[in-house]
């Protein structure tokens, strides 16, 4: 029998100054990056606790700990194609991405097609498979302070 399975992720980082927003494997011009032990990359962070809790292989703190001193600022593109291959391990592959990332600044739609195309390259998706949307929080929060950037994603796994 054929196995469906879906999983929800979720991310957040701090903004600060002196590190590159980096959003779905895109550079985004801004005066804040995120903190974090990789690239902080929030968008794809959540993509890949999506992936693995949908497969029930807990997340990417398990697989790829923040006291790994060789995963120190490493993409997150990399991690999001080892997971892909975790994944792949137990015989699951992806269907599809829905995922949302929540800042007050900068403006993402831009960069939107970018992250989508990076995200299916990585995981050898059609485009038209990945959904990122952007949104604020009216002010509201932390990420409506503009302290940091939140990600959700859902992703649809199947055997």
């Amino acid at each position: 029998m054929n196995s469906i399975r879906i999983g929800h992720g979720y991310d957040v980082h701090r903004l600060v100054a002196g590190r590159e927003l980096v959003l779905g494997g895109v550079i985004i011009p801004h005066e804040t990056g995120l903190d974090g032990h990789s690239d902080a990359d929030v968008l794809l962070h959540a993509i890949c606790d999506a992936a693995l809790g949908a497969a029930a292989l807990r997340d990417i703190g398990h697989h790829f700990p923040d006291t790994d001193s060789g995963l120190k600022d490493i993409s997150s593109l990399v991690l999001l194609e080892k997971v892909k291959s975790i994944i792949e391990q137990k015989n699951y592959r992806i269907s599809n991405i829905d995922a949302t990332i929540i800042a007050q600044r900068p403006r993402l739609a831009p960069y939107i097609p970018d992250m989508i195309k990076n995200i299916a390259s990585v995981l050898g998706l059609p485009d038209d498979m990945v959904n990122v949307k952007a949104t604020t929080e009216e002010g509201l929060g932390f990420t409506g302070a503009r302290q940091g950037i939140a990600a959700h994603a859902v992703v649809l796994i199947y055997k």
